[in-house]
């Protein structure tokens, strides 16, 4: 029997798109969504179209701080400048539309701990580069890292699994709860050498209590699907070992496909139908199934709809 997978569905996620010619757009949804619904007929009764809502202040503020989230408004309403240094351009209603993206990410969540859905998916959602006070890398306000706090703070969850296989190192997440041991983190991506931002190398396994509740993986320019599982076999197997978490958080990034404007690896998406059915596999195992997968980077339209649907099929279909 196939799994029910909630996945975030509506013309305001679209919103959260940045004026041409920037590579994060509207069309990489609608690429998507065209994909999942060519397949409709086969995963009709295991997909639950979800209305996105827009998050609070508060639960915003469980992750960001005030003072930046006010800048974000300021710039949203004047439509023109930077959010960052150069990556996240303002434009009119960028605050709203970053609502419900995260609104988005916390419905699902809250659906998955009430048992209305098994699973969730948020194509827009894993923005993982904005920081607790700024944006970057296109993302203005980290849903995954609220999410994280959510289940933490109020929901009062022991531990959370957060893995993460965009291209680009998820630093938004991994640094902000470095010290925190409740919060286990795997990230595979493109060495930080040869890629923004920059970071996240196999020596940073967090601080304090929390050293040994981070991993990093690194891959070369050119990784494909072979380089990708053997790393993951030798390394994250391992890690996963270990973890016993209440709650799965997948950024499944599809920027680490072949033909990647912004990357220079080598997948097909055969590497998102490994991990997505291996953490499902675990989800089962260790947390009564709840996981939550997110879109992420990727900046080719057919790369997009062909990883995160193969995301979507690993996450309804059970071994």
């Amino acid at each position: 029997m196939g799994c029910r997978i909630g996945v975030a569905w509506g013309e305001e996620l679209l919103d959260y798109s940045f004026p041409f010619p920037h590579p994060f757009r509207r069309d990489r949804a609608v690429a998507f969504y065209k994909e999942l619904s060519n397949l409709a007929e086969h995963l009709a009764n295991s997909i639950i179209a979800v209305k996105p809502e827009q998050a609070s202040l508060e639960d915003v503020l469980l992750f960001h701080e005030a003072g930046y989230v006010d800048f974000v408004k300021k710039k949203s309403e004047d439509g023109h400048g930077y959010l960052d240094y150069g990556d996240t351009p303002a434009f009119k209603g960028c605050y709203e539309a970053s609502l419900y993206v995260v609104g988005a990410t916390l419905k699902l969540v809250k659906l998955i701990l009430a048992g209305e859905i098994d699973h969730g998916f948020n194509p827009i959602g894993g923005l993982h580069h904005a920081r607790r006070s700024s944006a970057a890398g296109f993302c203005i306000f980290n849903d995954a890292a609220i999410a994280i706090e959510y289940l933490l703070k109020r929901e009062k969850m022991p531990e959370i699994l957060y893995v993460d296989i965009d291209a680009h190192h998820g630093d938004g997440v991994f640094y902000s709860f470095y010290d925190d041991g409740r919060v286990r983190i795997l990230d595979v991506h493109q060495n930080g050498r040869t890629l923004y931002p920059g970071t996240g190398f196999p020596h940073e396994r967090g601080a304090g209590s929390a050293i040994g509740t981070k991993l990093n993986i690194n891959l070369l320019p050119g990784a494909g699907v072979e380089e990708f599982k053997e790393a993951w076999n030798e390394m994250a197997e391992e890690f996963l070992a270990k973890s016993r978490p209440s709650f799965i958080i997948l950024q499944a990034g599809a920027d680490g496909l072949a033909g990647d404007p912004l990357t220079s690896l080598n997948y097909t998406e055969e590497v998102h139908v490994f991990v997505a059915s291996r953490l499902h596999e675990l989800a089962h195992e260790r947390c009564g199934g709840r996981l939550l997968a997110l879109g992420g980077g990727g900046y080719d339209l057919s790369n997009v709809a062909k990883a995160w649907t193969a995301v979507v099929r690993a996450l309804v279909n059970r071994s």
